[in-house]
């Protein structure tokens, strides 16, 4: 689990999403609670939902990505993170995630082209 600090770091630091986005809020919050209890699936859930209610969310994408690398879904993962990375380039947070994933994801896939070699 070494990204959830990162990911429960970078909620605590945001600034709250703008009024009206109430629901994607809700939805974060709840998202970060339950996966600060290992229940991946239920954040997963969570995040989809605040994106969907906020598409221009970064913090929601960043927490979408975390989720779903938790969960083995790198491809989709990594997707996320970029456009969460486009929506805000100069989060530091984000960065910081993304590249923990770059550097992971590199090895695993290092480890599976010598498993096929």
């Amino acid at each position: 689990m070494r990204v959830l600090f990162p990911l429960l770091a970078l909620l605590a630091a945001s600034p709250s999403l703008r009024a009206g986005d109430v629901g994607a809020d809700d939805e974060l919050r709840f998202g970060i609670e339950v996966a600060r209890k290992g229940l991946w699936q239920e954040a997963r859930f969570r995040f989809e939902k605040a994106v969907t209610l906020q598409p221009e969310s970064a913090e929601a994408l960043n927490d979408l990505a975390v989720a779903l690398e938790q969960q083995g879904e790198f491809t989709k993962a990594r997707d996320a993170y970029e456009k969460a990375l486009k929506i805000k380039p100069g989060s530091l947070y984000i960065q910081q995630n993304y590249d923990l994933f770059r550097e992971a994801d590199d090895k695993r896939n290092r480890k599976a082209k010598k498993k096929t070699s």
